[in-house]
């Protein structure tokens, strides 16, 4: 179906949200992710981006046979592309505060305090590594959310 504009629907959210848990959850819940997103700079955070950006579209547009320019777009960006790296790292995220992984990880750290608009105060440095362990944990779940995607 190559050059066929397929409509991009919830159902393709979905398996990708199956495909991004999937493979999300054993790296949210390893120590070892949340070590390395304490020594992470901000360049290597930005790296783990770019690389989450670059399997995603290789995952999505060119080890299958989806043509990016056939698809809808905001923006310029087509939306599956959008879709999978939004569930890439909210999958990731989610988990991580579902199982209190920078509880259980980050209850050493400590750093400027900032109150969000609910009410609950927030460290900024616990805010900044958790931030980085969900883009190492990206990196797999794009994986899997790409992969969930190109398979229905």
């Amino acid at each position: 179906m190559v050059g066929v504009r397929r409509r991009f629907a919830l159902a393709d959210t979905a398996q990708q949200v199956v495909g991004g848990f999937l493979l999300a959850g054993p790296f949210v819940v390893t120590e070892e992710v949340w070590v390395l997103a304490r020594s992470m700079s901000f360049a290597q955070a930005l790296l783990t981006l770019c690389i989450v950006l670059a399997v995603g579209y290789g995952a999505l547009y060119k080890a299958d046979d989806r043509d990016p320019d056939r698809e809808s777009e905001v923006g310029g960006i087509p939306v599956r592309f959008i879709s999978l790296i939004s569930v890439s790292y909210l999958s990731v995220f989610i988990l991580a505060l579902a199982f209190d992984a920078p509880g259980t990880f980050l209850s050493d750290v400590s750093g400027e305090a900032l109150v969000s608009a609910l009410g609950y105060e927030l460290d900024l440095a616990v805010l900044r590594i958790t931030l980085k362990a969900t883009s190492v944990g990206a990196v797999f779940s794009v994986i899997g959310a790409a992969t969930a995607d190109s398979l229905f």
